[in-house]
């Protein structure tokens, strides 16, 4: 199928410290957390301003509100991860209590699930990893089976997923297929956003992808919808990540809107989806600074929608869209 017009897409990865946990200490990285809470309810304002439809991929653990709850919804099958840093199942043995304010959001979720045109999806349950030594097809099977379960209990059916880190994996899609998951997130095309476990991502490879922050070194990524439909599940793949406000490379602020305004400018004109993501945590911090980055960005699209027609879809509408055009 062809569009008529333009597609904005956001989505954004809701991970809390389940995202980041093998990366950073909680102490050192606590405060972009206790901000999230305060960053999704001025995102909400803004895309409620300016009409932006957004999919919030959201770890089923954090729909808990406590560690006793969660361990008593653990799945059948656990991942045994080569990386022992990896696995969160470890985590939660060898703790006693949580702090909910980083590692749970049940009221968030149900906050965001409340305003038009946000979708709830899944980051899977526990932040799996489809890439890495030590986990299997079925363990990602159970995986998913909790993550529906636990948001069908809140009354929320999943149906779109981002994998977590990036790493999707084409041996799991047919087992996406099965679990009634209708759209993932795929990455960028190129080299430097190709989808690897974590030894992959080494520094030639985050570095040219932080210099094609600011200037075009791999195109656009903007996507035809007939090419995202081609198959099931669909796959509505990432334009460019929304890189948080940076002190030290803030001179380069400018740059850094032109990249993503030149992809929406490409997207509207011919027609085609930009998908724009990122995490809640980036904007826990420096939350004025990221902030009035997505307002320009929104501005943007508000004279894209009026002089071309562009539309914002969260993942379930691009989804939706396609169906509808088949049948």
């Amino acid at each position: 199928m062809n569009l008529d017009h333009g597609v904005f897409t956001v989505s954004l990865d809701f991970e809390l410290y389940w995202g980041v946990r093998d990366k950073f200490r909680l102490d050192q990285y606590q405060d972009n957390l206790a901000g999230v809470a305060t960053a999704v309810r001025k995102m909400l304002t803004v895309f409620e301003t300016h009409g932006i439809h957004a999919t919030w991929a959201t770890v089923g653990f954090l729909f808990f509100e406590n560690l006793d709850q969660l361990k008593r919804n653990l799945p059948v099958s656990l991942p045994k991860y080569r990386r022992k840093e990896l696995c969160p199942y470890r985590y939660l043995e060898n703790a006693d209590r949580l702090d909910p304010r980083y590692h749970f959001a049940p009221e968030l979720i149900a906050h965001i699930a409340t305003h038009d045109g946000q979708e709830i999806a899944t980051h899977t349950f526990s932040h799996y990893y489809c890439l890495e030594d030590g986990q299997s097809v079925d363990d990602f099977k159970a995986d998913i089976a909790r993550a529906k379960a636990v948001a069908q209990s809140k009354g929320i059916s999943v149906e779109s997923l981002v994998f977590p880190r990036n790493q999707w994996n084409t041996d799991y899609l047919a087992t996406l297929n099965e679990m009634g998951i209708k759209s993932y997130r795929g990455n960028e095309s190129g080299w430097i956003h190709r989808a690897t476990g974590d030894s992959g991502q080494h520094r030639l490879r985050r570095g040219l992808r932080l210099l094609d922050t600011y200037f075009n070194v791999s195109g656009h990524h903007t996507y035809a919808m007939a090419a995202t439909v081609a198959s099931r599940p669909y796959n509505f793949p990432a334009s460019r990540f929304l890189r948080p406000y940076s002190k030290k490379l803030s001179w380069l602020d400018g740059l850094r809107l032109k990249r993503i305004t030149q992809a929406m400018d490409d997207a509207a004109v011919h027609k085609r989806i930009f998908h724009l993501w990122w995490h809640p945590h980036n904007f826990g911090t420096n939350t004025a600074q990221n902030m009035a980055f997505l307002e320009r960005i929104a501005h943007h699209y508000d004279r894209l929608r009026e002089e071309h027609g562009m539309r914002s879809l969260n993942m379930r509408e691009l989804y939706t869209l396609a169906e509808s055009a088949h049948a």
